[in-house]
Formats: C-alpha cells, structure tokens, sequence
C-alpha cells in the first residue's frame, strides 16, 4: 500500500512538471512567433499572438523619474508594416523567465534589438498572457529601453 501510494504520488508530479513545462513553453512560442512576425514583417503571425484588448508601454527613464509611453497593438503592426522592405528589425530575446497559475501566464524576457543587424539598444520586456480558447495571448507588454548597460 505504501509503495503504491509513493509510485502514485511520484507518477502525479512528473505528470504535473510536464503540464507545466508544456505550458511554458506554449507561452515561450507565443512569444517567439509575435517576434518572428516582427522580424520577418509577417502582420498576421503578429496579431493572432496577441488578445484584442491588449496594451502596450514602454518605460522611459528620465532625470525626474521614469514616464510611460503607451501605445495600440494595431500602431504597433503599422509601424512594421510600413517599415522599409529593406529593414530588418530583429529583438533576439536572451532568457525566458515564465510563470504560469492556470490560465495566467508572465514572462519576464531579457533583450537585445538590432536594426539591420546593427545595435540599436537592449532592455527587458515584462509580457502578461491569458489562455483563450484559440491558445496563450499577450494581453500586456511593457518593456525597458537602453544603450547602455546591456
């Protein structure tokens, strides 16, 4: 009886690991596919990544303190695609940091931005997402923005 209950207890948490590193790594293709529509100026691959009310801001560092700059996803898609065909504008995240509780999910995603494969500054991107019945969405992304330090 015991080994049994020990067999079902270790059987219940490779089980739940396994959900949850699914579920991470969903999160992480979300993400990725938003920044490969980016990058690739694919405005479709970018909108289904995200919810239709979602937000998006920036924090801008000043002597005073930091202000927010915030704008729509559908300025956002604009702006790629009207951006020249021969720019190329490629956000390579360097780590994934996710945590997910049900049908809530936050990513915490470190960067660097290259404009035609010159730097052009680095930051943090702190993403919100939510399980909808079509998959993970972005419903908020607020990111970091500097030359500096990277």
């Amino acid at each position: 009886m015991k080994k049994a209950l020990i067999a079902t207890l270790i059987l219940f948490s490779l089980s739940a690991s396994f959900l949850f590193a699914q579920q991470e790594e969903e999160v992480r293709q979300v993400i990725a596919s938003m920044f490969e529509g980016m990058k690739s100026k694919n405005t479709d691959l970018i909108k289904a990544a995200f919810h239709p009310e979602a937000i998006m801001q920036t924090v801008k560092s000043g002597e005073n303190g930091a202000e927010l700059d915030s704008n729509s996803v559908m300025d956002f898609v604009n702006r790629i695609a009207s951006s020249p065909a021969t720019t190329t504008l490629d956000e390579r995240i360097l780590d994934y940091q996710i945590k997910v509780d049900g049908d809530m999910a936050a990513a915490w995603t470190p960067y660097e931005f290259y404009v035609n494969e010159n730097f052009s500054h680095c930051g943090v991107n702190s993403f919100q997402l939510i399980r909808t019945k079509e998959g993970w969405k972005i419903t908020y992304i607020i990111d970091t923005r500097r030359k500096e330090g990277c």
